[in-house]
């Protein structure tokens, strides 16, 4: 339990270098690539493309190839095997799994440092939240857990099994902050009602959460967007009120989609009242960025992730788009190096960004429509 109001200090290990870093991104940057060329030089995939010889941001783009999940698959199978060293600079903790809501599940290795990144950076939005609305109340109540199940498939490693399941529920269960601000329903409980995500099985979810908290504080909701959405229906329809009339929230932090903002906050107002909803942009493969303030947007994680764009006059740093420019997202991680995440991101101006939405045909097609309108209508 934290005090009435906690000195800002205690909160630095999550936040200092994350403030330290807006002042000089460019800076920041560079120091993040330098340690994260140290890690990639301990791999075999590393060595193949002389990460030792990498002194400089123009070196390092022009060794390293821009990869995708289809070309890490080859390295993940020898991980498979019990060999992290082909691609990962460190041993592996677990494995996590993507939702699959824009195609086929991805499968991928996380290691003891991708995970205190992620504890680390997905605690960013609460604590910030905290401080400068001066609502310490927000981390002393219990937070709704809307997070998929952690157990759910069975992987064999260098001839030993081992349990995987949502990347969401996995990081949720393993993050040590939830045991201070008590996440409800805990995560094993969640486990615990199965592994399947048809309707039926989110309605048994939705319900055990609805039962273990009624008559809690409930201060907050955590998790995938559509979920905390789909809670908010189960509850009304089932029980005939909207979560406003039930618990005193605070703010929503929601996760995984495109358009939080502006689709789905108009609609989450709805049910839990006026709350602000405030925006993280997590992937299985990191949380990249929180929204700082009220504007609607979110701001990268500069001290943890090395960030490129694709645009269509080449590749530039994140932090150096123009407001209106946008592209692919590449981002490098402890994991590797130069990933394709896939999905497109637009540059709002000092350091806020949107993320339009994944890389595709119709995302393309509907950004430039939208760009076209609105400059017609400037």
């Amino acid at each position: 339990m934290f005090p009435k109001e906690p000195s800002p200090s205690i909160f630095q290990p999550i936040i200092g270098s994350w403030y330290e870093s807006l002042k000089n991104p460019q800076k920041s940057q560079r120091q993040v690539l330098s340690e994260l060329v140290k890690e990639y030089k301990k791999t075999r995939y590393g060595k193949s493309y002389n990460a030792s010889e990498i002194k400089e941001i123009a070196d390092f783009r022009a060794n390293f190839p821009i990869i995708d999940y289809k070309g890490l698959n080859p390295y993940f199978a020898q991980v498979q095997k019990g060999d992290h060293a082909a691609i990962l600079p460190e041993p592996l903790v677990c494995w996590v799994m993507t939702r699959g809501s824009t195609g086929r599940a991805k499968v991928l290795p996380a290691t003891k440092t991708h995970l205190e990144q992620i504890f680390t950076c997905g605690a960013r939005a609460l604590v910030n939240y905290a401080l400068r609305k001066k609502d310490f109340h927000v981390l002393t109540g219990k937070i709704l857990n809307l997070n998929f199940p952690s157990q759910v498939h069975t992987i064999n490693i260098g001839g030993q099994t081992m349990n995987y399941g949502y990347s969401s529920g996995t990081y949720a269960r393993l993050n040590p902050m939830f045991n201070k601000v008590s996440l409800l329903p805990r995560q094993e409980d969640i486990d615990a009602l199965g592994s399947g995500v048809t309707k039926k099985d989110w309605e048994r979810r939705f319900e055990l959460t609805y039962q273990q908290a009624l008559n809690e504080n409930v201060t907050a909701a955590i998790g995938v967007t559509p979920v905390i959405l789909s809670f908010a229906k189960h509850v009304r329809k089932k029980h005939g009120k909207k979560p406003r009339e039930l618990w005193n929230l605070r703010a929503l932090f929601c996760t995984s989609v495109r358009k939080i903002q502006f689709k789905y906050a108009p609609i989450l107002r709805r049910y839990f009242g006026q709350v602000p909803v405030v925006e993280i942009y997590s992937a299985t493969e990191g949380v990249f960025a929180q929204q700082l303030d009220d504007l609607p947007y979110v701001t990268p994680n500069y001290d943890k992730y090395f960030f490129e764009v694709e645009t269509g006059h080449g590749t530039e740093m994140l932090h150096e788009l123009k407001r209106g420019e946008w592209g692919k997202l590449i981002v490098s991680s402890c994991l590797f190096p130069r990933y394709d995440i896939g999905d497109l991101i637009e540059a709002a101006g000092n350091n806020y960004f949107r993320v339009i939405g994944r890389n595709s045909t119709l995302t393309l097609l509907e950004h430039r429509l939208y760009r076209l309108l609105f400059r017609w209508f400037l």
